[in-house]
């Protein structure tokens, strides 16, 4: 499998942190919170949380704090399947190819439910063929794109398909709930809006640079599971995210890692490009120690995360089209992304 195009789309308005603590100070919700609720959103927006602004798709930061499921959920439906087509939209054209070349379409999100699934409104938006193979996958959180990426490797090597659409589509802010919980809390000041696409296709075309999908593991540990996942509060998703996620990340991305680097004989010395997942500061952080990172090797990793924060399953697609952008080095590339479960996936990729 060959990566031929990669694309992106955020909503049009874009916050600062201090925007963002402004806007809860002086919010309804602020007086419905303690003292400790307010300690907690203070200090990860005021001072340095790896993240500097964030797209939301709203007009202004007011209506963050209208949260009751009907708002959330027209929230989605008015913005998920216009970001997911934008996407699209932009893979194609950097693959250079039309609607009618696409022969799959499988889309992944976990901020919002609509059936029929979002598949449905991007074979509309972007005018695929009605006979595409379309495939909508759900609950598996920021770890969501390699699996996403997974099915489309057996849709190529099927035979059925040449050429698979990839989408990853999160409105964080339809995913929105405020309560005392420290974690919940921190979630609400790491999220943006977001979508990411790949073309990914059976053979390179030509004329572009070469990214080749070369190995796959993946690791679902359930007894983890309530260490990062989401509830329904009152019909309203509310995010738990509690202190040992950096932890699980690290370990669980190490073990992946290597399962893939031992089979395939390759030393993490010579991994050219790492294309990781941020989730925030600290679980970069908690990265960069397990795998004996340098900074360095994670600035696309932290530069997104700077520019949008965490957008959950799309930003792995920002980070890989950072690297491009930066016409990063050939050799083995690492993308690795994880979350709910607790669940973490890698892929070995071949750039030439």
């Amino acid at each position: 499998m060959f990566v031929n195009g990669v694309g992106t789309a955020n909503p049009p308005h874009r916050y600062s942190k201090a925007e963002c603590w402004e806007a809860f100070r002086t919010s309804g919700w602020f007086r419905k919170l303690d003292r400790r609720a307010h300690m907690i959103a203070e200090t990860v927006l005021k001072k340095d949380n790896g993240i500097e602004t964030r797209s939301l798709a709203v007009g202004s930061l007011d209506e963050v704090f209208n949260i009751d499921p009907d708002t959330l959920h027209g929230r989605f439906l008015a913005n998920a399947p216009g970001l997911g087509a934008a996407a699209g939209k932009a893979a194609l054209a950097e693959a250079g190819l039309d609607a009618a070349a696409v022969d799959g379409l499988v889309i992944s999100t976990c901020t919002g439910y609509l059936c029929p699934g979002l598949t449905s409104y991007v074979v509309e938006r972007l005018g695929l063929r009605p006979g595409v193979l379309a495939f909508d996958l759900v609950g598996q959180g920021c770890a969501a794109a390699l699996p996403n990426w997974r099915l489309a490797d057996a849709l190529l090597a099927s035979g059925g398909c040449a050429h698979v659409l990839s989408i990853c589509v999160e409105v964080s802010s339809a995913a929105m709930y405020l309560d005392n919980d420290p974690g919940v809390l921190i979630s609400a000041c790491l999220f943006g809006d977001g979508a990411g696409a790949a073309v990914l296709s059976k053979r390179p075309l030509p004329h572009r640079r070469s990214i080749e999908w070369k190995a796959f593991a993946s690791l679902v540990n359930p007894a983890e599971r309530d260490a990062l996942l989401f509830q329904t509060r009152q019909g309203m998703l509310r995010n738990v995210l509690t202190r040992p996620v950096p932890r699980l990340a690290a370990e669980h991305a190490e073990q992946v890692l290597h399962t893939v680097l031992d089979a395939q004989g390759v030393a993490p010395g010579e991994i050219a490009a790492w294309i990781m997942h941020a989730g925030g500061r600290d679980v970069l952080a908690a990265l960069r120690e397990r795998l004996q990172l340098r900074a360095e090797d994670l600035r696309y990793s932290a530069a997104m995360l700077r520019e949008y924060g965490n957008m959950s399953s799309a930003f792995v697609y920002f980070v890989l089209q950072d690297a491009l952008r930066d016409n990063a080095k050939p050799g083995w590339w690492w993308l690795s992304s994880f979350g709910a479960g607790f669940s973490c996936h890698g892929a070995l990729l071949r750039a030439a």
